[in-house]
Formats: C-alpha cells, structure tokens, sequence
C-alpha cells in the first residue's frame, strides 16, 4: 500500500494577481507540489518575473514543503515547426521559458515536442533538435531539468510514443546544458494507445516505460483522467474517476512501487466550483487504501 505521507500530489495552480498566489492555493487544496505558468500561456513574449515576488514565492515553498515546483512552457510553442517564422518566435518564446524556470527556481520545466505540420517526422525531430539547441545556447543551471511531454497523438503532433520521445531526447541531451527527461501524462497515455486503465495494460506501460525512457528520467507525471477512448488520440482531460481510466486505475497507478515515487500533478479540469479541491482529495484517499491488485512493479 503507498504511503500517503510520502507521496507528491500536486495541482495546476493560477499565478494571477501575483507569482505566490499559486503557492498559496496549492497549499490551501492539501497540496505538497505544483505546477505552474510562467507567463501567459497563449502569448508569445513575456517579461521576467518581479525579484520580490520571487522571493515571496520561495518563501512560500519553503514555508509549505511545496517541492518540486514545475513549469509549463508556452501552448503556441513549436519548436518543431515548419515555418521558419513560428520556429523563430518558439525558440525565442522558449528561451525566455527557460530563463523564467531559472530565476523562479523551479525545478523542471515541461515542454511538448511540437507538430511534425508540413513534413516528415524525422525532418520535424531534426528542427526540434536543432531548434532546442539554439534556445538554450549559452543557458545552464545545475538546479532545472527540461522535460518532454508525451502527447496524445492527435494530428502531427511529436512524442505520442516513447520511442520518439527517447529519440527527441538522445539527440538533445548532449548539446544543451540541461538535464533532459521526462513527464508523462496518463491521459496522454491512454488516448495514445497504452492502456494504463487495467492492470495488466498499466504493467505492460510501466515495463515499456523502464525500458524505453528508463524510471530514473521520469520525475514526474500529469495525473489526468481520460475523456476519449483508448487509442483514440483525443487529448481531453477528465477529473478523475470519471473518465476511461476510473479511481481503480489511478489506484493502481499510485500503488506502483516504480510510479508512487514520482511526483503526481494534476491538469484536470475545473468545471465547477471545488473541482480541484476534490481532485486533491481523491487522488490522497486512493492512495490511503489498500489496492485491490498486487503492486504491478514487482
């Protein structure tokens, strides 16, 4: 049985208003991690954020054990792109991501591969590799890791396999000055094909995942019910317990000796007042009961 005490659970939270105000509703739903925007999600520049209010959002950290904090990058972000434009303002749109990861003091920083639109994947995985290099050129910190979302496949999108994910990884991982890993997200993973909603799929996701991207490289996951079908490549997020994957899927997922280390985040969907507040609070009382299968890991 995992241990709740143990265990990082966290949420999405807002930074509106101020950087510390998403430490501060993280805190007050019960969680012990978060996730955050550095800057608007759906524009492409962004100044850095104020030195005073970073202070008051480490403070807050250290006050609440909120660790790890993770940021999102940028939606319009394609590193993968086609056009030469929209590569262009992705590179500089991540490049200040980075920047803004390094001065809040976050721990890692998840980015989707982007779209292959316009190519082949092995042209796209080529651009994102040169794209990312030249993002981070001159950039370090001993302190954040870059990590690479998987996705649900939908279109051309890159990374709905680990394989490719790897792939994007072991010709990255040399040529920039940050450790790369990964986040994978459970809905991602479903709606891709790898069927974590059963026990038997969830063993054959974990045993491919140790193999392929290895455990030590996956510090993180997005903690996200599905709303589409397995394989059916539709990237909607559902609360959790009412979608394909169900409370004895993320039971599962939570008890795993291999997952139960890493740090669950949650992305799920606020339709009505208190939805994230009862995300929190299933997703901890999951973890307070016995699973009803043997751990999937051993």
């Amino acid at each position: 049985m995992c241990s709740n005490k143990n265990l990082r659970i966290g949420i999405h939270c807002s930074t509106s208003g101020s950087l510390e105000r998403a430490a501060i509703k993280a805190n007050e739903l019960g969680a012990n991690c978060l996730q955050i925007f550095s800057s608007s999600p759906r524009m492409w520049f962004a100044p850095q954020p104020d030195p005073a209010a970073i202070i008051r959002m480490a403070d807050c950290r250290q006050k609440w054990d909120l660790a790890p904090l993770v940021i999102h990058d940028n939606y319009l972000i394609n590193l993968a792109a086609s056009d030469l434009a929209i590569r262009k303002k992705s590179i500089s749109a991540f490049r200040g991501e980075v920047e803004r990861a390094i001065a809040i003091g976050a721990e890692y920083l998840v980015m989707h591969p982007g779209s292959a639109k316009g190519y082949s994947a092995e042209e796209a995985i080529a651009t994102f590799t040169d794209s990312i290099i030249e993002a981070t050129e001159g950039l370090s910190s001993k302190h954040l890791q870059i990590l690479f979302e998987n996705t649900a496949g939908q279109g051309s999108v890159l990374g709905s396999k680990f394989e490719e994910l790897a792939e994007l990884r072991n010709r990255a991982k040399n040529n920039v000055a940050f450790e790369i890993g990964y986040c994978i997200d459970t809905c991602h993973c479903y709606a891709s094909g790898y069927d974590v909603a059963t026990a038997a799929g969830l063993k054959d996701t974990v045993a491919q995942a140790a193999a392929i991207l290895g455990f030590d490289h996956i510090p993180v996951i997005h903690t996200n019910d599905s709303k589409g079908a397995l394989d059916s490549h539709l990237d909607r997020h559902a609360n959790i317990g009412e979608g394909y994957i169900g409370l004895e899927g993320f039971r599962r997922i939570l008890s795993d000796k291999q997952l139960k280390t890493k740090a669950f985040v949650l992305e799920t969907p606020i339709d009505n007042d208190g939805d994230d507040l009862k995300n929190v609070e299933i997703l901890k009382s999951l973890c307070r009961k016995r699973p009803t299968s043997t751990n999937l890991s051993s």
